[in-house]
């Protein structure tokens, strides 16, 4: 169990040395190909995060013709760490800031719900979090022991380093380990399609990403919805952050305050997210 943890860990950091080494290529061959745009701002990290800055991105550059936002992906702790290097204006993270990266600039652009989600067909509707607890440590194996179909239970994570990993190991397993059997995703897209494909597959993802295709459960009776999320009574939830180096300027000031705008968060309340009007730090 020790030595695959530290094989997963290795894989972890070995993706954030790839994504560093993707953007300073991608630097590198901006200028080859001559001056790179003024305006233009990197943004790196989180996957759950990416789609969101992508049309805010967008929609930036048609309020301002001549900018240019570029979003990549890569994991939330590859994105801090591009962030703290320099090579990315904007790091973006679905999990909270670790107590050695507090000393970065933050802010928080929206809240997201994480879904606990199984097939369609699945008949499951409800689940405790104890049960999915026991469930991503492997103490469940079948879904006839949660009132479910006579089936193993294809358990569905996402990878070491990835923020959607990080707030579900935090909100639902606390000091429980995902078990090593789990198959491991790198984007929430792969997860709902892993899911939307396999009868008995359960997993997780941004609550944002939820369509007909796959059935989110409740938990503890709670529907995962965005109206229980700004109650309060749905619990899993995480906030979307912006890191930077230290507090921006320039054309990435004005991005992020484009996006904290008010229409920037009408855009990710239609995207699903709830909105915030979080202040920098």
């Amino acid at each position: 169990m020790k030595k695959r943890n530290k094989k997963l860990s290795s894989t972890s950091k070995l993706k954030s040395v790839l994504l560093l080494s993707m953007l300073f290529l991608n630097l590198l061959s901006a200028s080859a190909c001559g001056k790179a745009p003024e305006a233009s701002v990197i943004v790196a990290g989180s996957t759950s995060v990416q789609p969101y800055a992508e049309v805010l991105a967008e929609e930036y550059a048609i309020l301002h013709p001549g900018s240019e936002i570029d979003v990549q992906g890569g994991g939330s702790s590859a994105g801090i760490s591009a962030a703290k290097s320099g090579i990315a204006n904007l790091g973006m993270s679905s999990r909270s800031l670790k107590e050695e990266e507090k000393n970065l600039w933050s802010v928080e652009i929206a809240k997201d719900g994480l879904a606990v989600i199984v097939n369609a067909s699945n008949p499951i509707e409800n689940l405790t979090l104890e049960q999915i607890q026991k469930i991503y440590s492997a103490e469940i194996t079948n879904w006839s022991e949660v009132g479910g179909n006579d089936a193993k239970i294809h358990i569905i994570t996402r990878e070491e380093g990835s923020g959607t990993r990080s707030a579900f190991t935090e909100l639902v397993m606390e000091k429980i380990e995902i078990t090593p059997k789990a198959i491991v995703q790198d984007s929430n897209g792969s997860v709902r399609q892993l899911v939307k494909g396999d009868p008995n597959a359960i997993g997780y993802i941004s609550l944002g990403l939820v369509d007909q295709t796959v059935k989110a459960v409740h938990l503890d009776g709670v529907a995962a919805t965005h109206d229980n999320i700004m109650n309060g009574s749905y619990t899993l939830a995480r906030p979307f952050l912006f890191v930077s180096q230290s507090e921006p300027t320039g054309e990435t000031q004005k991005f992020v305050e484009f996006v904290l705008s008010e229409e920037g968060q009408k855009m990710l309340n239609d995207e699903g997210l709830i909105p915030t009007k979080g202040a920098g730090k």
